[in-house]
């Protein structure tokens, strides 16, 4: 699978264990799409983890990472190697340290998909999509959306992708991407900064 495809599917402890199902899931529900009306932009640094099934050592990678609304992204990876992915609406840009590609969103499906998929997991409203079948667990330290693909697509990649929020439902804490050979990838976001202002010259590649 490409660096772009995995890419998004974002060492929280507390995330990872003794998992119950929420009684209440029209009030996280409710929760979340506050969370995303009020966010206009994150900025994070991120920690990519890849554990591939055939490899004994995980895959790691650090970055940086902004959003702003509307359906403007930024994923800059800066160590082991530099990768930038750019969305500035209907616009997609991918720099390596040799090349610079740029591609129409509206001409290609597969990256129409992609960001879609994208900017609702950042946003936390992809439980509204009929593409996913979700189940809503939740512990002492937080809830987890568990998203089952139902489309062909996406069953064909992935087994499940999971989400999950702190206890006051802020933002996105942690993403993780489960394939259908069990390689998982997972994306940690820290160093948070919601609402703060985002210049949108950033998202301008020439």
């Amino acid at each position: 699978m490409n660096k772009f495809l995995f890419l998004f599917f974002l060492p929280l402890l507390g995330f990872s264990q003794n998992f119950k199902p929420v009684k209440d899931t029209l009030s996280l529900k409710q929760k979340i799409e506050s969370m995303s009306k009020a966010t206009n932009s994150i900025e994070a640094d991120f920690i990519q983890e890849k554990n591939l099934s055939m490899l004994s050592e995980k895959i790691s990678s650090k970055g940086h990472f902004v959003f702003k609304k509307e359906n403007m992204l930024r994923w800059e990876y800066q160590t082991p190697s530099k990768y930038l992915i750019v969305i500035n609406k209907d616009k997609v840009i991918i720099k390596d340290e040799k090349k610079t590609n740029k591609y129409d969103m509206n001409s290609n499906k597969v990256f129409k998909e992609i960001n879609d998929i994208m900017l609702s997991c950042v946003q936390g409203t992809i439980f509204k999509s009929n593409k996913f079948k979700t189940s809503y667990y939740e512990n002492d330290k937080g809830y987890k959306l568990e998203l089952i693909p139902q489309v062909k697509n996406m069953k064909e990649t992935f087994k499940k992708i999971n989400l999950y929020f702190d206890k006051n439902v802020t933002s996105v804490a942690k993403m993780e991407m489960i394939e259908n050979n069990d390689d998982l990838t997972s994306l940690d976001f820290i160093n948070k900064k919601l609402n703060a202002p985002v210049a949108e010259t950033i998202f301008i590649i020439k």
